[in-house]
């Protein structure tokens, strides 16, 4: 893995973020729909669902859209959803890949154009940015709120449960896994006591880079607009 870290990203887009139920409830719906398709609709028999469902009720998450967002994943009530990946590039050449679950895609696709055409941008063809990511397990641990831990031991823990690599900074322990190791190692890490601040499978950009305020602020514009689709589950870019 590359120096970069994740959580800097994670942390500088939350005080936006949580300005905003709408976003927070977006990300658990993202999270839930992705958990249930990997591991199942049933919170009892997979672990990783569990865990996000309880993250759902501690932000006081409706539980219509839990349902609905489990729903989706599973295609209870005649729901049909196609998953679909959309790339492009938004101000001053940053790539941008959106992850989205859609049942009408001439809906979807004439939204998410126009969202990049709003923000000076331009929607790509298929694989044009997606080399720029890496499809990867996640998994935080702040290291505020336990400060006992050491490095030695997560890394060791985190080593025998299957992780693939773990990097270490003042804040956070990040651990990184393959996709398909995700559920399997956070379900061992969680059974040893370890409490994530985030978990989720995720695309990391391989080479993020640096941009002007002006082009960062553009770049917010067509990410906040995306991320307000409801068809919309996730939006990743290469920016740092």
């Amino acid at each position: 893995m590359s120096g970069h870290s994740k959580w800097h990203n994670i942390q500088g887009r939350k005080n936006a973020q949580d300005a905003k139920r709408g976003k927070i409830f977006q990300k658990i719906a993202h999270d839930l729909y992705v958990a249930a398709k990997a591991g199942g609709a049933d919170p009892d028999m997979n672990a990783s669902l569990r865990l996000v469902v309880e993250k759902a009720k501690a932000a006081n998450m409706p539980k219509e859209n839990i349902q609905r967002a489990l729903d989706k994943a599973s295609g209870a009530n005649g729901a049909k959803f196609e998953e679909v990946t959309y790339e492009g590039y938004g101000t001053a050449g940053v790539a941008v890949l959106v992850e989205a679950s859609t049942d009408n895609i001439n809906r979807t696709v004439s939204s998410v154009r126009n969202s990049f055409k709003h923000a000076g941008g331009a929607l790509g063809t298929s694989g044009s940015v997606a080399f720029h990511f890496d499809r990867r397990g996640y998994l935080a641990i702040d290291r505020s709120a336990f400060p006992d831990l050491d490095e030695d031991t997560v890394l060791e823990a985190a080593l025998e449960a299957g992780a693939e690599d773990m990097q270490t900074s003042d804040d956070v322990f990040e651990i990184y896994t393959e996709p398909a190791d995700f559920q399997a190692v956070e379900s061992a890490l969680t059974e040893a006591g370890y409490v994530f601040e985030d978990a989720e499978v995720t695309m990391i950009a391989q080479n993020p880079m640096d941009i002007l305020e002006e082009d960062r602020e553009k770049l917010d514009k067509l990410v906040d607009e995306l991320e307000d689709n409801e068809d919309v589950l996730a939006v990743y870019t290469t920016a740092d």
